[in-house]
C-alpha cells in the first residue's frame, strides 16, 4: 500500500507537505499541489478515510434513509442529494426504511455508530407522538434534516417539504372548474402528515366552491399502485356517481386508471382522473395524467443546503416549497347526462265488437 512517506520521497518534499496537499490546504503553492497529486495518482495512493477519520473527528460520510429507492418520487431527490455530497467530498450512505418503524431505527442506529457527519432521513410516520431514535437523534446532536413534512413526535427537526395543501386544493379547483360536482378523493395513510395535507386541500376547494363534502366519496387507497386499484374496486362497486377521481398521488392514480380501463371506462370521457407528484410514468403512461408537479430535484438541493448549514452550526429554518398543477389528458368537462329513456305510447284498446 502506497504511504504519505513513499509520495513525499518520491517529490522530495517532507510528509506534512504531501499531508497538506492531500488536505488542499491554502499555504501550498499551486504547483506543488499539481506535481504532488499527480506523482500520487501514478503511483496508486489511496487515502486512509479510516485514519483521516481518526484524525479529524470526520467521516465525511452523509445517512440517507428513505422508505424505498422503488418509489418514483424519490429518485430525483436523491440524484440532487448525491450530486451535492460529491461536491462536497462527502460520500453517502443510502438505507431504506421500508415504512417500518423498527427497521428505520436499526439502520438509523447502524449510521450513528458509523458516525456519520450528517443525516437526510424521510421519516416512517406514525400516530404517537414521540419515536425513540429521534429522541436518540436530539440527544446526539446529530445535524439531521427531514425529507418531508413533520410529525408530532419529529415536529422539532428541520425539514424541507412542499406545500401540499395549496397544490391538492388547485387540483380540486382544476376539476370543479371543469364542471365536476361530484369528485372522489383517494386519500393516504392517516398517519403521513401529506396525505392528510392533500386531503385537506380537497375538502378546502369543495368549501370554497360551495360544495358538500360527501364521506361516500372518500376512499382509503394507501399509497401504492395496488392500493389504487383495491380502491378502484371498491368505488366500481358502490357506485357513488362520481365524475372525477383525485388520487393521493401517482402510483395510487395509476393503479387507477388500470382498473378503470379494464372496465371499459375511457378516461376522460367517462371519468376525470388527477395524481400527485408528477412521476415520469405519469406523463407517457396510457393515459397522460393530469397531476401537481413536486419539485422534487430541488427539494434533494434545498434539503443539502440545510444540511450543509447545520453542519456548520446554524439551525436554519425550515423550507417549503411550492408546487403546479399540470394539466394533461386524463381530465375534461364531465359528460352530459343520458337523456331520459322515451316513454312508451300508450296502446289503443282493442275495440271489441259483438256479434
Amino acid at each position: 500500500m502506497v504511504r504519505l512517506k513513499d509520495i513525499a520521497q518520491q517529490a522530495g518534499v517532507s510528509v506534512m507537505t504531501v499531508s497538506k496537499v492531500m488536505r488542499d490546504a491554502p499555504d501550498i503553492s499551486l504547483a506543488t499541489k499539481s506535481r504532488v497529486r499527480l506523482l500520487a495518482q501514478q503511483l496508486g495512493y489511496v487515502p486512509d478515510a479510516m485514519a483521516q477519520a481518526l484524525r479529524t473527528h470526520k467521516t465525511r460520510l452523509l445517512g440517507v434513509v428513505i422508505p424505498s429507492i422503488a418509489n418514483p418520487f424519490l429518485v430525483r431527490v436523491i440524484m440532487a442529494i448525491e450530486q451535492r455530497a460529491y461536491e462536497m467530498g462527502f460520500e453517502m450512505v443510502l438505507g431504506q426504511s421500508l415504512n417500518q418503524p423498527e427497521r428505520e431505527e436499526t439502520i438509523v442506529r447502524r449510521l450513528i455508530g458509523r458516525r456519520i457527519d450528517g443525516l437526510l432521513i424521510a421519516p416512517v410516520y406514525r400516530l404517537e407522538p414521540s419515536a425513540p431514535i429521534f429522541d436518540e437523534l436530539r440527544r446526539r446532536a446529530v445535524p439531521t434534516v427531514l425529507l418531508g413534512h413533520t410529525a408530532p413526535f419529529c415536529a422539532d427537526f428541520i425539514a424541507v417539504d412542499s406545500n401540499d395543501v395549496q397544490a391538492s386544493q388547485a387540483a380540486t379547483q382544476h376539476l370543479i372548474n371543469l364542471g365536476h360536482r361530484r369528485i372522489a378523493f383517494f386519500t393516504g395513510p392517516a398517519s403521513a402528515p401529506w396525505a392528510q395535507q392533500r386531503l385537506e386541500g380537497y375538502r378546502r376547494a369543495l368549501r370554497e366552491a360551495q360544495l358538500a363534502s360527501d364521506d361516500r366519496l372518500i376512499f382509503n387507497a394507501g399509497g401504492t399502485i395496488e392500493e389504487g386499484e383495491k380502491a378502484a374496486q371498491q368505488l366500481l362497486a358502490e357506485s357513488p356517481g362520481a365524475t372525477a377521481i383525485q388520487a393521493v398521488n401517482d402510483l395510487v392514480a395509476l393503479g387507477v386508471a388500470k382498473v378503470l380501463l379494464g372496465h371499459g371506462l375511457k378516461i376522460p370521457q367517462a371519468i376525470s382522473l388527477v395524481g400527485f407528484g408528477n412521476c415520469l410514468t405519469a406523463e407517457y403512461g396510457l393515459v397522460p395524467l393530469t397531476t401537481v408537479r413536486l419539485p422534487k430535484f430541488r427539494l434533494g438541493q434545498t434539503a443539502m443546503q440545510l444540511l450543509e448549514r447545520c453542519l456548520r452550526g446554524e439551525r436554519p429554518p425550515s423550507q417549503r416549497l411550492s408546487s403546479e398543477l399540470i394539466v394533461r389528458a386524463s381530465t375534461a368537462a364531465p359528460a352530459p347526462p343520458a337523456p331520459p329513456s322515451a316513454q312508451a305510447a300508450p296502446q289503443r284498446p282493442t275495440e271489441v265488437t259483438s256479434d
